[in-house]
């Protein structure tokens, strides 16, 4: 895995990537980008990262201790896809790119990460109850039923009831919830090519490259790439969406969008790049979708003058290595 960085980051990312448990290769400048370098760094496996706390299992505590845990837990860098990323999918499934856009724009929920660099999240509490063989229903019935539904808030609100569960069992709670880009369930880690759900997690608090890749790991080790080598969408959908894909229209919605990408522009990855930073800021950039309108060139404008670059309104990549440093 990599993180393309400012260079000034890289002796302070290196070091929080090995308090957290990854092994750190190699840091080298990036050619394209003047002021930014690529930290190549993996997880150590199958052992957790100290952030990303072992799995274990208590006792159902009292209702009222059921309370949140340090939010601290599940905060990595937060870098966004790259098209390296989007290369090595394209390179893993034998597809288009025009294919993986498709899939971006209609299968996933667009942006794998929270304004707080925290992943993408929804607890299943219907999950957690097969999970756990439904010993936290009458502690816990919001977090543990055999029903699906009762999701709650979304957002940052999911990550308390993460949480909650967390405190009750640990591996099946992050196995109950799915992540990032793609929703990637936890129980389906080994699945989308990691080990266990510990390291899935670790990784994809990284970066969306490691949550998209995730979810393209699924889709190969499912064999649902075939579909997508021929264009059959109809066939993609019902095995990727379920056997009522056509309730949602999903094969006309990729159909649509593969057609349009096949033909038309793609998204900018360095706008797209911007708009998931100018969240992390506390900006309003607007949808986090790599399309660059007056919503987004606003907030590029305001933060330049903020720190006191020409307020120009473009992408340059003075203002694009300012963006990425974590403040």
């Amino acid at each position: 895995m990599k993180l393309i960085i400012p260079c000034t980051d890289c002796d302070a990312e290196t070091e929080r990537l090995k308090n957290q448990g990854f092994s750190v290769s190699d840091c080298a400048p990036v050619a394209s980008r003047t002021g930014m370098c690529e930290l190549n760094f993996d997880v150590i496996s199958p052992s957790p990262s100290k952030t990303l706390k072992s799995a274990t299992k208590v006792a159902a505590p009292p209702q009222q201790a059921l309370t949140a845990t340090s939010t601290v837990d599940f905060i990595g860098r937060g870098n966004p896809l790259t098209q390296d990323g989007l290369d090595r999918a394209a390179s893993d499934l034998d597809v288009s790119l025009s294919a993986l856009w498709a899939i971006m724009t209609v299968e996933t929920k667009g942006c794998g990460f929270l304004p707080d660099r925290r992943p993408l999240i929804l607890f299943e509490r219907h999950i957690f109850h097969k999970r756990t063989g439904g010993q936290f229903d009458s502690v816990a019935p919001d977090l543990s039923r055999s029903v699906q539904g009762g999701y709650g808030k979304g957002g940052a609100g999911q990550y308390d009831r993460l949480a909650r569960a967390v405190a009750l069992d640990r591996k099946a709670a992050l196995e109950s919830t799915s992540w990032g880009l793609g929703q990637v369930m936890g129980f389906n880690a080994k699945s989308a090519g990691y080990p266990d759900v510990e390291t899935m997690v670790a990784a994809m608090s990284q970066t969306e490259d490691a949550q998209f890749l995730g979810m393209i790991n699924f889709i190969a080790n499912n064999n649902l790439s075939s579909y997508l080598k021929k264009d059959d969408w109809s066939g993609f959908a019902k095995h990727y969406n379920g056997e009522g894909f056509q309730k949602n229209r999903y094969d006309t919605k990729l159909q649509a969008a593969f057609a349009r990408y096949s033909v038309g522009p793609i998204p900018n990855l360095d706008v797209r790049a911007a708009q998931l930073f100018l969240s992390y800021r506390g900006y309003s950039p607007g949808t986090v979708d790599g399309w660059y309108g007056t919503v987004t060139q606003n907030a590029v404008i305001k933060f330049q003058k903020e720190i006191g670059l020409p307020a120009s309104g473009l992408l340059d990549n003075e203002t694009l290595t300012a963006l990425s440093c974590i403040s």
